[in-house]
């Protein structure tokens, strides 16, 4: 591998690397594939141009031509001619996405979607990044100010990340800069040697020389790495460095801080404390108390171990929050207000909140999260010490409402009922066994809840452990004793395993009233419930724990005995009080429009299907780019094959054909040798260059004599005056490449396979022809240039 080669290799790698650091920043992480593999292509094609060789702004001109082609293909190609060429549809269509990744950084908080516009920025900031670096390392030779790009971009992603890109980012950046700078000046790192190895050893030839700079390059690159690690630990003016343990948690701040990372980690130790301190303080305008759930958060991603909130788009908090999804306008609803103080020496990202809130009055700084309907801190942001107040619905359902529910989406089906494949197969058997008999999904949903809360013989016992792993609701089922998450877990996955749409709250139960008509929420009060959704009347709240909040009046049986409530009695707190919220598709936020998660309304018709899917041709040239894009680093492997399967092939049998066969043999012969790393002496005669084939590929007696045929064929082809066709030269010539590959090492074994030197004489033949044609035009321009030496002509006559 020539120096030029492997210095492109590395300003590819340390480009890729530092690019890494911004993989924290945006979910998923599936575009640094797009972008390793565009600037693979971006860097081979400047490596191409330096072989050529074209000048130095020619070959950047080269690269930055590539690369808007590049983003054409990617982002614009359904607006460019032949969804490649860049013209002023695509540049507009471009500069649309840049503007709509702009609003989008300045919309979501880290990791932010990956939308459209956001990967558009990614990719071209990450591709001008690298380009930048490959022509100070590659083309201009200056690789130590090529670290300057990388070190902006590496800024850019740690300024962005919350507490900065890590040290894991960190290193990879830094080893990838070093790696550059070693592999463009081993010899000026040399001076440095003595310091850190002794005194300078006398070089022993080339290959030794270059020993001592590189284990001094390591040995300073160990050193430096160290050093930005360790010494802010030391010095008290450089707190929060890159090993500081106080960056890797959120934390428990001072004076019992809950934790906000994961609410389940504190829930079942705020349950068990000794003195229950108060976290809220809540005055509402409310009579009835007794259902104000306080909801945190909502868990929806179950992965068979334990549920979590899923990554959601997170927006401005908006002064009127939308009507929850599925909640139509027939279901009765009341709106409250509820002002709510948290304790000081409570710190939660989360804002605790009655659902489903319809606004939101609290100071700092707040994003809004759609899906779940919740407020997320921002930038530190707690609830420590807080006074907001919330506006919120409370939704008053009738039984006839809940049993006649109409199917929900079925985008909505498909996230809320997915069940592991590890889920223990009782799981699925016992909800079927205890729902037996219900004639539909709400019957099914009470006879779980009155199963877990009244039926089963289940005690609530907060000393039980959550549990972990597969077999953990399986125990929970088994053993019939635990606290608010065993109940609400095991309750949400059995609803999903009969196809209800279901997910886990967590929150605080319903406080204590005080004299003077405020509600104390304390630390025991934390709790756990699953909601389960239902087309027209949306989220609702079910309490399979027993002795624990209160059981929602739309599940309770109106007549002493009775199995189920009857449908066609009004729930006991059913209102006929007009909306106080508009219908759930008028309120949809265009966040919850592009994430296909918008109620459908019951009396609405099922839509018709779309017409704006892909179009053939769009899906033509997709797959014609990815071609491409698979194709590009296999080229000189297909190139060789086609090349040796042409020359070593079928060929005539008079002697006109003797020539032209020999010498493509021959051909195939050098070339191959080559690809082996034994370069061609055109100087040479062919039995010369046998002899120097057979000593430097050390060839064994069988493929030596295989050369030499050849090499005798060529002489006569060359000098007879009537050379003759020689029989099984081909078969020479693949006698020779065994015998090369046998004696030659993997890593030239796969170079010579999947990037064959002789793929240069491409190169050499397009420079060849290109040298031609401008010949060819400087010859003519004097013709057409030129003045008749005469003057100009006269007509005779």
């Amino acid at each position: 591998m020539s120096g030029r080669t492997r210095l492109a290799l590395c300003a590819w790698a340390a480009t890729l690397m530092t690019a890494c650091a911004l993989l924290p920043l945006v979910s998923p992480a599936t575009w640094i594939v797009q972008v390793a593999l565009l600037l693979a292509v971006q860097s081979a094609v400047g490596a191409a141009a330096r072989r050529v060789p074209l000048a130095r702004p020619l070959t950047v001109a080269a690269q930055v031509l590539v690369t808007l082609v590049l983003l054409t293909l990617v982002f614009a190609r359904q607006q460019a001619p032949a969804g490649l060429v860049p013209g002023p549809e695509a540049f507009r269509h471009l500069a649309g996405l840049v503007r709509q990744g702009a609003e989008d950084v300045g919309r979501y908080t880290t990791p932010a979607p990956l939308t459209d516009g956001i990967r558009l920025l990614l990719v071209a900031g990450v591709l001008l990044i690298g380009l930048i670096v490959d022509a100070l390392a590659v083309t201009l030779r200056s690789a130590a100010t090529a670290g300057l790009p990388l070190l902006a971009l590496y800024s850019v992603a740690a300024g962005l990340a919350d507490g900065g890109a890590g040290w894991l980012w960190f290193l990879l950046a830094a080893a990838g800069y070093l790696m550059l700078l070693l592999a463009e000046g081993r010899d000026r790192l040399s001076q440095w040697g003595r310091v850190f190895t002794g005194a300078v050893r006398s070089p022993r030839g080339e290959r030794g020389s270059a020993v001592a700079p590189v284990r001094t390059g390591r040995r300073i690159g160990v050193v430096a790495l160290g050093v930005a690690l360790v010494v802010p630990l030391a010095l008290p003016g450089m707190r929060h460095g890159l090993l500081d343990p106080s960056r890797t948690g959120a934390g428990h701040g001072d004076g019992g801080t809950i934790s906000a990372v994961n609410p389940l980690v504190s829930l079942r130790d705020s349950l068990n404390v000794d003195e229950d301190r108060t976290v809220l303080t809540l005055r509402t305008d409310t009579r009835d108390t007794s259902d104000l759930y306080v909801r945190i958060v909502s868990l929806d991603d179950f992965d068979g171990t334990t549920w979590k909130p899923s990554q959601r788009h997170i927006v401005a908090v908006p002064d009127t929050l939308p009507a929850p999804a599925g909640l139509s306008a027939d279901v009765p609803r009341t709106e409250i207000t509820t002002t709510i103080s948290a304790a000081d020496w409570y710190a939660q990202d989360w804002l605790p909140m009655p659902y489903p809130p319809s606004g939101v009055r609290i100071r700092g700084s707040w994003r809004y999260e759609p899906v779940g309907m919740t407020l997320v801190g921002d930038h530190g942001q707690t609830t420590r010490g807080l006074t907001y107040q919330v506006r919120s619905l409370q939704v008053l359902p009738t039984t006839e409402q809940l049993a006649t529910a109409p199917d929900p989406a079925p985008a909505l089906v498909r996230e809320y009922t997915k069940v592991p494949r590890t889920l223990p197969a009782d799981v699925a058997a016992t909800a079927r066994r205890v729902t037996e008999g219900a004639g539909n999904h709400y019957e099914q949903a009470v006879k779980l809840q009155n199963w877990f809360a009244f039926d089963g013989g289940f005690q609530y016992d907060t000393q039980v452990e959550v549990g972990t792993g597969p077999q953990a609701i399986s125990r929970f089922l088994r053993d019939k004793r635990g606290f608010c998450v065993h109940f609400s877990f095991a309750m949400a996955a059995m609803a999903r395993t009969l196809g209800i749409p279901a997910r886990v709250a967590v929150g605080f139960a319903p406080g204590t009233v005080q004299g003077d008509g405020t509600i104390a929420v304390g630390l025991k009060d934390a709790h756990a419930w699953p909601e389960l959704y239902f087309e027209g009347v949306g989220w609702t709240r079910f309490e399979p724990t027993p002795t624990r909040g209160t059981t929602p009046s739309y599940t309770r049986s109106e007549e002493p005995g009775a199995p189920l409530p009857d449908p066609a009695v009004p729930s006991a707190q059913a209102s006929t009080a007009p909306s106080a919220a508009p219908s759930a598709t008028a309120g949809c936020p265009p966040e919850l429009r592009r994430l296909q998660e918008c109620p459908t309304p019951s009396a609405q018709p099922v839509a018709g299907p779309s017409d704006d899917g892909p179009r053939p041709f769009t899906i033509a040239a997709a797959a014609l780019a990815a071609l491409v894009v698979l194709l590009l680093p296999l080229s000189p492997l297909l190139w060789r094959r086609r090349v040796r399967s042409v020359r070593l092939g079928a060929h005539g049998r008079g002697e006109r054909d003797a020539v032209p066969h020999t010498l493509a043999v021959w051909q195939e012969l050098t070339n191959t040798a080559w690809d082996f790393g034994i370069r061609p002496e055109e100087s040479q005669t062919p039995r010369q260059a046998a002899a120097r084939l057979v000593r430097l590929g050390r060839l064994d007696p069988v493929a030596a004599a295989s050369v030499h045929r050849v090499a005798g064929a060529v002489e006569q082809a060359l000098y007879a005056p009537r050379p003759r066709p020689v029989a099984g030269l081909a078969a020479d010539v693949r006698r020779v490449t065994e015998g090369l590959r046998s004696t030659a090492s993997r890593g030239t074994r796969l170079r010579a396979l999947l990037a064959p030197r002789s793929a240069t004489r491409l190169t050499w033949a397009f420079a060849a022809r290109w040298a031609a044609v401008r010949s060819r035009v400087a010859a003519l321009r004097p013709v057409l240039r030129k003045p008749s030496a005469h003057g100009p002509s006269r007509p005779e006559g």
